[in-house]
């Protein structure tokens, strides 16, 4: 179903709070909900396709266990998960949703909140949709990510994080944000705005969690391929958005986690991303497992050895200093 504007509202992902200035934090109420929410881009700066409008659709009948989807995005932002006491981490998260909407709960605010309980700031990043009829539509989910870096780390002393400590996550499609943010941080996919494009979008760690990677039409996830480069895209332009033929010695350590049954995504995505990080001697720690399927996030692992992935993840994130208490 989609929700009307008090659902909406109460789910925390209506418009800011009245009287709040452009771009100003508005705060919520605690729970499953984020703390705040800021956008990715000043006011005006830019122009939703015409007849694009926001919706959330519940997929879930079971009031425990809640899954939201948000389609036809036309205000790009993070929602901001505060731990009472931050460790000074911080990790953005890029749900999925196969380009067409972006999943909120179980890949979103679920692990945000397991972060948040750790001391971990989490930041869960709302992108937009390549196939919503945005200029340069194939970019612009790479560009939600990499000013997503950049407003996190300009925030950086607001938020009580370190600014060499931000990692970034990405689910499924989301997951394909992230490879590409992990192997374009630097791509000129959109002119600067303000101080906050003087800094870095290179994350200090990345983790590709059942990742979309790559174009190639023998492995790609066929919905997200189309979304994302169309249907019948040339070499050229199958190569620039395929993450594991992009990769780079400065690019950041790699953590992936996939299950080796997945129908969906396949798991050569991961393994193809693996060996071509290896060849270019970045560290690329890999999790696969016999079973899982696709798009289980924190919800759908119970009774699986694969629910110990989010512990999994913790350990990385410790060892590569993200973490440090």
């Amino acid at each position: 179903m989609v929700l009307g504007r008090r659902e909406l509202m109460a789910a925390s992902l209506a418009l800011p709070f009245a009287g709040a200035a452009a771009g100003e934090v508005w705060t919520r109420p605690a729970g499953l909900v984020p703390d705040a929410s800021i956008p990715l881009w000043p006011g005006g700066h830019i122009k939703p396709p015409p007849g694009l409008s926001e919706e959330i659709v519940q997929r879930s009948d079971d009031p425990d266990a809640s899954d939201r989807m948000l389609q036809h995005i036309t205000r790009p932002r993070l929602d901001i998960f505060r731990p009472d006491k931050p460790n000074g981490a911080a990790v953005i998260l890029a749900p999925g949703g196969g380009y067409r909407y972006v999943v909120i709960d179980k890949e979103g605010y679920e692990l945000a909140r397991w972060l948040k309980a750790r001391g971990v700031t989490v930041y869960v990043l709302f992108y937009r949709l390549p196939g919503d009829g945005w200029t340069n539509g194939s970019d612009v989910p790479l560009a939600d990510a990499q000013r997503a870096m950049r407003i996190v780390r300009r925030r950086a002393a607001l938020d009580g994080i370190d600014p060499a400590r931000v990692a970034f996550g990405g689910f499924s499609a989301g997951g394909q944000v992230a490879t590409s943010l992990l192997t374009r941080f630097d791509a000129q996919v959109y002119a600067p705005l303000d101080g906050a494009d003087t800094l870095s979008a290179r994350p200090d760690a990345l983790a590709a969690i059942y990742p979309v990677v790559s174009m190639d039409p023998a492995i790609a996830h066929a919905v997200s391929r189309e979304k994302l480069i169309g249907a019948h895209p040339d070499a050229a332009r199958e190569a620039l958005y395929s993450p594991e033929r992009n990769t780079r010695a400065d690019m950041p350590p790699l953590w992936l986690l996939h299950a080796e049954d997945d129908s969906v995504v396949k798991i050569d995505n991961s393994l193809r991303l693996q060996a071509a990080t290896r060849r270019v001697g970045v560290s690329c720690e890999a999790h696969y497992f016999a079973e899982g399927e696709h798009g289980f996030g924190l919800l759908k692992t119970a009774g699986l050895p694969v629910a110990i992935w989010p512990e999994l993840l913790w350990g990385w994130l410790k060892a590569r200093q993200i973490v440090r208490s």
